[in-house]
């Protein structure tokens, strides 16, 4: 089968998956983690199911991913998802070093079915006006702020990341 073909069958899949959580209390969005050997780690929206803000489908199949592939380095894998990742996916995709993302809906078609995360995007966006809440660096704790750092640096046990 065709490489397009294989991804095309992966993406509806994710697209299912996310209809199918609209259905089960969940948010109508659905991602999928294939690795390279094949297996599939499923991930749906389940924000207001459990509660949880960072519960969304692409964090759910990334975190099932890790744990099935005893690794939180993802490399080789691809994240299909039925919608534009937000930063905060985006982001954890990132981290999780994850080889591809794949989306069907984009953020403004999101957006027009009531889930508009516009403002985050432009957040990160240069010389963005956009501060939802304030990030700052408090100047007072330079005499400790570098602890956390020197220790990781003397562990020789550590798992570099």
């Amino acid at each position: 089968m065709h490489e397009t073909t294989i991804g095309q069958e992966y993406l509806a899949m994710a697209v299912e998956i996310a209809t199918r959580n609209v259905h089960n209390q969940g948010g109508p969005f659905g991602a999928l983690i294939l690795a390279p050997d094949g297996q599939v780690f499923e991930g749906v929206n389940r924000v207001t199911a459990t509660n949880d803000p960072t519960a969304h489908a692409e964090v759910v199949a990334i975190r099932a991913a890790a744990t099935g592939l005893g690794t939180f380095n993802l490399s080789g894998c691809v994240l299909y998802t039925s919608c534009e990742p937000c930063p905060m996916c985006l982001a954890s995709a990132l981290w999780a070093r994850v080889e591809r993302v794949v989306f069907a809906a984009d953020r403004h078609d999101a957006a027009a079915a009531g889930f508009d995360d516009a403002v985050f995007y432009e957040y990160f966006e240069p010389d963005s006006d956009k501060a939802l809440m304030p990030v700052v660096r408090d100047a007072s704790t330079n005499d400790i702020r570098l602890q956390p750092f020197a220790a990781w640096d003397a562990l020789e046990s550590r798992t570099d990341y």
